[in-house]
């Protein structure tokens, strides 16, 4: 079970790598067991930075729930407990991981396995703007959304409503932020891996070597 009193906490949000359902935009190009395993590689990923960062605490949030092997597996290797994620969309769900950790930490921190070029070091930023009295602060993404969100007090207004997975996030919820008068800050924007042409620059980058090539 998490502790207690954390100063900051990273959550960590991934679905089940079950073929046909992850990285459903990249099985044209790889398959969907090449998809699956594609995002496995993520999840690993992710936990690793979150681990590097050497937060206090650091959580998988599993959808649809914490019952498969490689979430359950991958939790315990590198040290992350693991909660099942709640809410009839992404929006309420992060709300749900938020509230719930802030009851117990000082700061969290969410980021999902999408953004293979996000590092401990921006973790550690993140946690560093909070600590240094902004309520939010995030990691824009360069298609419009974002690769990490921090609070240092839940706000459930900046998830209800959100167009998910469209190019206007980033935006609507710069309006909200403003809206409820937080105070926030921006890290350097980063690239995310949705499409093909993600996942091609993925190949480039070296980030992860052993990705699976398109079938």
């Amino acid at each position: 079970m998490p502790g207690k009193n954390p100063d900051w906490s990273v959550l960590v949000f991934a679905k089940a790598p079950v073929p046909g359902a992850a990285k459903t935009r990249l099985i044209p190009l790889l398959g969907a067991a090449g998809a699956a395993m594609l995002h496995r590689r993520l999840i690993t990923r992710a936990l690793a930075t979150a681990r590097a960062a050497a937060a206090d605490e650091l959580t998988l949030w599993c959808a649809p729930d914490a019952g498969h092997p490689f979430l359950r597996s991958t939790a315990q290797q590198y040290g992350a407990d693991l909660q099942v994620q709640h809410g009839a969309d992404l929006g309420a769900r992060m709300a749900h991981a938020f509230a719930t950790t802030l009851q117990r930490a000082k700061r969290a921190i969410c980021i999902g396995a999408d953004c293979p070029a996000l590092t401990a070091h921006h973790l550690q930023q993140a946690a560093a703007a909070l600590r240094d009295g902004d309520d939010a602060v995030f990691v824009p993404a360069e298609d419009g959304g974002y690769a990490l969100v921090g609070l240092s007090r839940a706000a459930p207004a900046l998830f209800a409503g959100i167009p998910w997975g469209t190019s206007t996030v980033m935006a609507e919820t710069r309006a909200r932020l403003r809206d409820s008068g937080l105070r926030w800050h921006e890290l350097e924007t980063l690239w995310d891996i949705d499409r093909p042409q993600d996942y091609h620059r993925l190949q480039q980058s070296g980030l992860l070597d052993d990705a699976p090539s398109p079938v």
